[in-house]
């Protein structure tokens, strides 16, 4: 009965917002997160007359392939960002996110689409209870792509000295 419950989880497919939200810029930080409503646990019953077993799954980790070959594991959601927390730092673009950030070294120009692929890979942990027993099941996981741009910006000298 506790397959029959882990089967029956519906876990949510997780949403990847980034900050900026349309470009991101070489060696500046860019925010990374994904919506709320994903990160949040799931449960199932299966049931017969008089036992019913239940699995609940929670999010544990995020694996983040950033397409340029870098990487990030963050262990949570990450933190949204608002244009008002760049107020409240003294409006420094160049601040990182406080638990889930990545710096891009080089232009995603010459990629195909000129953007990088970018994965966001939840790892779920398993367990189940019911019938006077407990135990858990192997982690399941969901993943969600994405494509960043990525631009290098260029300073022009006209100082004429």
């Amino acid at each position: 009965m506790a397959e029959q419950a882990r089967s029956q989880l519906r876990l949510p497919s997780p949403k990847i917002k980034a900050s900026p939200a349309d470009e991101q810029l070489v060696t500046l930080p860019t925010w990374l997160w994904l919506e709320r409503g994903a990160w949040r646990r799931a449960s199932a019953t299966a049931s017969v007359p008089g036992v019913s077993v239940t699995a609940v799954a929670r999010p544990t980790s995020v694996d983040w392939s950033m397409g340029d070959g870098g990487s990030k594991v963050c262990h949570g959601p990450g933190t949204p960002y608002r244009p008002s927390q760049a107020s409240r730092r003294s409006s420094n673009p160049r601040k990182s996110s406080p638990d889930c950030g990545y710096t891009y070294h080089s232009s995603s120009a010459g990629q195909p689409g000129d953007a990088y692929p970018v994965s966001a890979t939840v790892h779920w942990s398993v367990a189940w209870s019911g019938a006077g027993q407990s135990g858990t099941f192997p982690g399941l996981t969901t993943t969600s792509t994405a494509s960043f741009r990525v631009a290098e910006s260029q300073a022009v000298n006209t100082d004429n000295e």
